[in-house]
């Protein structure tokens, strides 16, 4: 499956890589895309092991605000 989420926040390199590492950490998510001039997060995932508010979740705990 693949998902977007809009993430406010994000400002630098730092930014894109804990939101990356938080992602890349929990079950089933294959694959990262942040692009901060946009705010966009692209996620490759099974949906059968991780969900979006699970994403949004460990997005939130490294201090970024997930909208939608």
């Amino acid at each position: 499956m693949q998902l977007t989420l809009e993430v406010n926040g994000m400002t630098c390199e730092h930014c894109e890589k804990s939101v990356k590492n938080a992602l890349t950490e929990l079950e089933g998510v294959h694959g990262v895309e942040v692009d901060l001039d946009s705010g966009k997060v692209d996620v490759t995932y099974d949906k059968a092991y991780v969900s979006k508010p699970l994403m949004k979740e460990a997005i939130e705990a490294q201090g970024y605000e997930p909208v939608g």
